[in-house]
């Protein structure tokens, strides 16, 4: 059974299981500037070659969120737009911002921690996300807001001294666990656009939002401690090769 007509986001009616395999995105405009950003990044870019194997690491995750069925997953299941939000923000950033020449972002890593996790709680308050699956220019915004605001994140983490990039890391990973348990512990569904899908996929839509808070809680919030750690084990070495 699909979702009522009003529920048409960007990615396409939600598809039943027999037929996520054909559900690719080729949207034309996408595709164009996906292929176009990277050829500019390629021609004026940096011309380090692990930068550019980076770089082509975060356009290879974008194109599995935007372009490959997985897209279409996510207008059906609420987990699935939770991997689609961390693989955003927590991979396709951090490689963006490897990608990209090392300067301090205004504000700093204090300021962005705070902007992005107002950025990532304010998509998941149900009227936002609603909105976001009704209207695609709002989808965008969605998907435009969650990426930059984590790009000045993590950017401000690896310019900051390795006490604020750490913090900055750890705090977002303690919001993201926060809401990840928030979802887990809910005896109600909060999203009305996922009130039908999941039970194609053999979820209802509880278990398919609780799924959603775990996904969250533990690889989302994973993540951001892997990548404090990262910074604490690069900083001892720099401190033992100084001793």
């Amino acid at each position: 059974m699909n979702p009522p007509a009003t529920w048409i986001p960007y990615c396409g009616i939600a598809p039943a299981p027999i037929e996520l395999a054909g559900r690719w995105n080729f949207d034309p405009l996408l595709i164009l500037c996906l292929a176009g950003l990277s050829l500019l990044w390629w021609r004026w870019g940096s011309a380090n070659p692990s930068q550019r194997r980076v770089l082509l690491a975060a356009t290879a995750v974008l194109f599995v969120l935007f372009v490959s069925p997985f897209c279409a997953l996510t207008s059906a299941l609420f987990s699935a737009r939770a991997v689609h939000h961390i693989a955003l923000t927590a991979l396709a950033a951090p490689l963006l911002t490897l990608a990209l020449p090392l300067r301090r972002v205004p504000g700093g890593w204090g300021a962005w921690t705070g902007v992005h996790a107002a950025t990532f709680w304010l998509w998941h308050v149900p009227a936002a996300y609603e909105a976001a699956l009704s209207n695609h220019a709002i989808y965008w915004a969605m998907q435009f807001s969650l990426l930059l605001t984590a790009l000045a994140l993590w950017r401000a983490a690896r310019a900051a001294p390795v006490t604020g990039g750490i913090a900055a890391l750890l705090a977002t990973m303690v919001q993201m666990g926060l809401l990840g348990a928030l979802l887990t512990f809910s005896t109600a569904p909060f999203y009305a656009p996922h009130y039908l899908a999941p039970f194609e996929w053999g979820l209802t839509p509880l278990e398919d939002q609780q799924l959603a808070g775990l996904i969250m809680w533990a690889p989302g919030a994973g993540l951001y401690l892997a990548a404090a750690l990262a910074l604490l084990g690069r900083w001892f070495a720099r401190e033992q090769a100084a001793a």
